[in-house]
């Protein structure tokens, strides 16, 4: 972008993807639970969840209750579900699966990143943002990102008191220190003219409703306005942290789950036709043991469960059948084995959103076998 305000609304690609990484290794067999399945019932005999109390979602599975919000999404076809999702690596660590994950492999840069270039020129200061104090590793070397809690971060105000001439000395400030400077000042105030000419007031659309105390419902709700004003939003990603649940597993992970039900289907209910051309990844570093263990938790363990949320999706399935839980079909000490590898599962979304050609550079040094979604 050479001069500010160059950039349009009518140029803007209204495609958005949308990461929600549960970071703490979520446990797919309460999120999405094989409810018809006698081994899961017999191998977790305090936390199974009933099946009379869940969410039905074909002969097998079952929502846990406390994601009812999202039975909706799931019976209109907007919602699909892969289990025995995650990566190849058998590393039980947060932080080295996490990596990992957010890089797409063992490889330079996040694959975030890598789908954000590929898209080509950025035509947007605010491609992509994060609903955080700093960018995940996903977007590590994106060609154009910012990093937030809040839109109010961003203000040519100091507190309620406007501050007419400080845009212009600054636009004068970077002139004089060069072209580089002065590309990443007008990528600046464009962002800047933008979020501002935001009615962060506006009420959510179509009755939807976020939970004003929750951090996540607040970020969802950002990246809704975000994408109706137009801002040219490529990219965002939000995180909800806390599922590692060695111990009382279902006083930790039910409030999460009301939250990232909740907020999700607020988001849907928010963008309404919007969300034709929006798509909701939610993903996390690695699941949990499939035995209960002593203390009414779970251990780390290896296949968990992605969703995948949006209007133009071939939702209403649970990809890639369902093995069983017989001692024959688990792996190392009663995991749940990875046969939906996330960069599948990622792969025909990506090729959606505008790199059906990039694949192989988004996700280098693998084999990609993308599932129908």
């Amino acid at each position: 972008m050479g001069t500010f305000g160059h950039l349009t609304q009518e140029q803007d690609d209204p495609r958005t993807l949308v990461v929600v990484f549960l970071r703490g290794a979520a446990d797919g067999l309460t999120l999405v639970a094989p409810i018809a399945d006698d081994d899961y019932q017999r191998l977790r005999p305090r936390l199974a969840v009933k099946a009379s109390e869940a969410v039905p979602l074909d002969g097998t599975f079952g929502l846990h209750p406390k994601l009812a919000a999202l039975g909706a999404a799931w019976k209109d076809g907007d919602l699909a579900i892969a289990h025995g999702a995650g990566g190849e690596s058998d590393t039980r660590s947060h932080f080295e699966a996490q990596d990992l994950m957010e890089h797409g492999g063992p490889v330079a840069g996040g694959w975030l990143a890598r789908f954000l270039r590929a898209r080509g020129p950025v035509q947007s200061p605010l491609a992509a943002v994060a609903l955080a104090p700093t960018l995940p590793a996903s977007l590590s070397g994106a060609p154009s990102a910012a990093a937030f809690t809040s839109l109010d971060e961003f203000s040519l105000m100091e507190g309620s008191v406007e501050l007419p001439n400080f845009p212009a000395q600054l636009r004068r400030l970077y002139e004089a220190e060069g072209p580089t400077m002065r590309a990443a000042a007008a990528n600046t105030f464009e962002a800047l003219r933008r979020i501002e000419s935001i009615d962060r007031k506006a009420s959510p659309e179509h009755g939807a409703e976020y939970d004003p105390d929750d951090s996540f419902a607040r970020g969802l709700r950002q990246i809704a306005l975000l994408i109706k004003a137009k801002v040219g939003l490529d990219a965002a990603s939000v995180d909800l942290g806390g599922w590692d649940s060695h111990f009382t597993q279902q006083t930790l992970l039910e409030p999460l789950m009301s939250r990232l039900g909740n907020g999700l289907a607020a988001f849907r209910q928010d963008l309404g036709p919007r969300m034709a051309t929006t798509t909701v990844v939610v993903m996390t570093e690695f699941g949990r043991r499939v035995g209960e263990n002593t203390a009414f938790g779970t251990d780390h363990g290896c296949g968990s469960a992605m969703f995948v949320l949006g209007g133009d999706i071939k939702g209403g399935q649970v990809l890639g059948g369902w093995p069983g839980l017989h001692p024959e079909t688990l792996e190392g000490p009663g995991d749940l084995p990875v046969w939906n590898n996330y960069r599948n599962i990622l792969a025909p979304i990506l090729a959606r959103h505008g790199t059906p050609d990039s694949l192989k550079e988004i996700f280098p040094d693998f084999n990609l076998n993308p599932v129908s979604l």
